[in-house]
């Protein structure tokens, strides 16, 4: 329960200084930060389960997000007590583990939470997910290519969950069972990227190098390492219209339904009706495909992040 007594959010037993509540952080939809710390305490069920014990990146608009920004990994000070963090590789990564923590870094307007793909202490990935990146700013065939890949992967025994990044992007996310690697995720994305860029060369690119890429969307295998990061499920992203990173059904990717139809003005009741998407499917037996794959002789059983 919280309560906010001169400029202060008591919740959970904590005490949150709030500055500057009327700040507009995105004018074009007129949230302020006193509205994104109501929403964000609305949808912390949902964002904290993909955060929690994971090494945090945030990306703050101090003015909103017509103003400039920055990438925050270390901590920033001063440091609440209640804010526990976790040095990774030489950087003090704050834990974003309840709501006291999500509505502190709210306040500094970090607008965007972006967590590792493992579990701080770890080297072994949290789920497999496969990112796919339009190299045009407007992309009219994203839900065509998303739909393209989730089939492929139905057709190898793999049910997924797609969903937006929240910019032009989406992501499709499969649950793991315990014990797979980074590196036999790389293997299987490069298998699956391979096939679909074969099957449609005008639509598809695994090259790295963006200038490279021309108008294809990029099937990213390669973002599965220790340390890297991808927007979370409900993070909130720093575009004009507030858009969130949203979980999808297949029948909405069939509609051809927009990233930014899914925004922090109507997140709240998207959760009340469909729940979380993600959290409704079972690890999936990707080590199937791992094993063929070893069988035909790719290394896709090295031990290591």
């Amino acid at each position: 329960m919280a309560r906010t007594v001169k400029g202060t959010l008591t919740i959970e037993g904590q005490e949150i200084q709030i500055t500057n509540p009327d700040k507009p952080l995105w004018p074009e939809v007129g949230i302020t930060k006193a509205i994104y710390l109501q929403k964000l305490a609305a949808i912390s069920p949902h964002l904290l389960r993909y955060c929690k014990g994971r090494l945090l990146t945030t990306i703050r608009y101090p003015h909103g997000v017509d103003g400039e920004s920055f990438y925050q990994k270390n901590a920033p000070e001063p440091l609440p007590p209640f804010v526990s963090t976790y040095v990774h590789e030489g950087i003090n990564y704050v834990m974003l583990n309840g709501l006291p923590e999500l509505l502190w870094l709210g306040n500094l307007a970090a607008l965007e939470f972006h967590p590792s793909l493992h579990l701080a202490g770890d080297v072994l990935p949290c789920e497999w997910m496969i990112d796919l990146d339009p190299s045009l700013p407007e992309e009219p065939r994203i839900m065509e290519a998303t739909a393209i890949v989730g089939n492929v992967l139905h057709s190898l025994g793999i049910a997924s969950v797609p969903k937006t990044s929240g910019a032009t992007g989406v992501q499709i996310i499969v649950p793991i069972p315990e014990g797979i690697t980074f590196d036999e995720l790389r293997s299987v994305g490069q298998f699956v990227g391979q096939y679909v860029t074969e099957k449609h060369p005008k639509l598809f690119t695994i090259e790295r190098l963006k200038k490279n890429r021309g108008d294809k969307i990029y099937f990213d295998y390669l973002q599965h390492y220790s340390g890297r990061t991808l927007a979370a499920p409900y993070t909130p992203r720093a575009r004009r219209l507030a858009t969130v990173s949203t979980p999808l059904t297949w029948e909405e990717v069939q509609r051809d339904v927009s990233p930014s139809d899914f925004h922090l003005l109507n997140i709240e009741q998207r959760l009340k009706e469909k729940g979380d998407l993600l959290q409704s499917l079972p690890p999936q037996p990707i080590g199937d495909i791992i094993r063929h794959l070893n069988a035909k002789g790719k290394p896709a059983s090295k031990r290591k992040g």
